[in-house]
């Protein structure tokens, strides 16, 4: 418990400056974990004999992260470029002997959309006009779904969610979730747009904060869940240890990489 303490107080004091201050400082601390999370991924598949390309799935999640943060009109080209990218580096290992390149070529890319693509849109939702105060909407509707979960499934949890992926996590743990996100999200509505300086007012009710909360408190479990399958095929606890207490970086984002988008969207549309 001291080290898990003791890590999540020093990303406190890495990670709240930076989504402050936002532009290249938090670009720098999201590529740091987007890179660590496509470093894990290569690894998590190694450890069951597959051979992703790790300088492509690791270069192209760093490439688009930042084409998406400081040149987004030229995304999906470079996206496009790095699929191409990763078929030729995996036709050339098949051509040196490496019968499953292909499944190879698969992975590499799964990784490279998945963490580069979706994962970005924690870079796009700091972008957003007043983006520091929506990313700290966001990220606390994950937090207290994944809180709310822990908090009563340990307790109360009697029927199992996923038996063969977690089989930890359970139904009442998953509706604790929900309704916890939806408090949530209600609250922090409130709070942004009706006291103090009122970074949000006039853009979020508190009726929208609980619709977002539901949204994201119903959804992201399902990003913990893939990432609990990704462990579960390569036969690792965590995806790393480089975390002390927390595992590695894709243990701690996992939900993040969906809350992200589905925030995104949700202030898209009906935001703005």
């Amino acid at each position: 418990m001291p080290r898990r303490v003791l890590t999540a107080f020093i990303l406190a004091v890495i990670g709240l400056p930076a989504i402050i201050y936002g532009d290249v400082f938090y670009f720098i601390a999201m590529a740091i974990v987007l890179g660590g999370c496509a470093w894990e991924f290569v690894r998590m598949y190694r450890a069951v004999e597959f051979e992703p390309n790790e300088k492509v799935t690791i270069g192209g999640v760093l490439l688009i992260a930042t084409v998406r943060f400081f040149f987004a009109e030229a995304a999906i080209p470079v996206m496009v470029l790095t699929i191409m990218v990763a078929m030729t580096a995996h036709v050339f290992s098949f051509e040196r002997g490496r019968d499953k390149a292909a499944l190879d070529f698969c992975i590499t890319v799964a990784g490279i959309v998945y963490l580069g693509w979706l994962g970005s849109y924690l870079l796009d939702l700091r972008l957003l006009p007043a983006g520091g105060w929506w990313l700290m909407l966001i990220l606390p509707l994950v937090w207290a779904s994944d809180t709310g979960a822990y908090s009563i499934g340990a307790v109360y949890g009697k029927h199992r969610m996923s038996p063969r992926i977690s089989p930890k996590k359970s139904w009442e743990g998953y509706f604790a979730g929900v309704f916890t996100s939806v408090i949530v999200g209600a609250f922090f509505a409130y709070a942004y747009s009706t006291l103090g300086p009122q970074p949000l007012g006039g853009l979020i009710t508190p009726l929208k904060g609980a619709w977002f909360g539901l949204v994201i408190g119903a959804i992201t479990p399902l990003g913990d869940l893939g990432e609990s399958m990704f462990k579960r095929q390569s036969g690792m606890k965590d995806s790393s240890h480089i975390l002390p207490g927390h595992g590695g970086f894709l243990d701690r984002v996992d939900s993040w990489i969906w809350g992200a988008p589905l925030g995104y969207f949700l202030i898209l549309y009906f935001i703005f």
